[in-house]
């Protein structure tokens, strides 16, 4: 897997962008200076790599667009060392983007195309602290909860129960939440065992959160 001196100059131009868009987690944008985008893309769409634009890959999903990775990224205020569960694996590249900033991750992905292939990007990359699954993610992983933080990539009308009890007290939820069209980018904060507070984050459009496996 090759990474190349024009694909390190065109992710620093992107990291200028997100920043002049807004991000200011100073980690976040350090793992996407890192993180090579273009591997995570069907060759098909290589040239856009690190345009600022959300891409099709395999299974009818896509890949975030870079500024959304950022964003979400950002709300969760990940720490070295945190458990993050994310729902949803696609490509691999946001999983890649939380262990580039020192986190663990419980990842799962309910296509078994992107599942098998999000493993062969990771482990080439040495991401090491990615734990990878196949299955429903509105079910969770709770034998490893509970996490620090929960991220779900796919737009979900309501966060599921069995994720929020698996949020630890003091944990942080990020999820695009409506049907379809515009989704409210939410996150939750576990105050209480049974307490909850929610804020929204602006509008953005993800595909949808589905049940079962294929």
């Amino acid at each position: 897997m090759t990474d190349s001196f024009e694909a390190k100059g065109k992710r620093l131009r992107l990291v200028n962008e997100l920043r002049n868009k807004g991000i200011t987690d100073e980690e976040v944008l350090r793992a996407m200076n890192v993180v090579p985008r273009h591997l995570f893309i069907d060759d098909a769409f290589l040239v856009h790599a690190y345009v600022d634009k959300a891409f099709p890959i395999s299974a009818g999903q896509t890949i975030s667009q870079p500024y959304t990775v950022a964003f979400q990224s950002s709300l969760l205020k990940v720490k070295k060392r945190d458990k993050i569960l994310e729902i949803g694996t696609g490509s691999g590249y946001q999983a890649a983007i939380l262990a580039e900033m020192g986190a663990k991750i419980y990842t799962i992905e309910r296509f078994r195309e992107l599942y098998l292939k999000a493993q062969v990007i990771l482990r080439e990359l040495k991401y090491n602290s990615v734990n990878f699954f196949y299955g429903d993610g509105h079910e969770g992983k709770p034998q490893y909860s509970p996490f620090d933080a929960i991220l779900i990539t796919a737009a979900t009308k309501s966060i599921p129960q069995l994720l929020l009890e698996q949020l630890k007290v003091g944990g942080r939820l990020v999820a695009p939440v409506g049907g379809k069209g515009l989704q409210e980018m939410t996150l939750v904060e576990k105050i209480a065992e049974n307490e909850y507070k929610y804020s929204g984050h602006g509008s953005f459009v993800f595909v949808p959160m589905l049940t079962g496996t294929k």
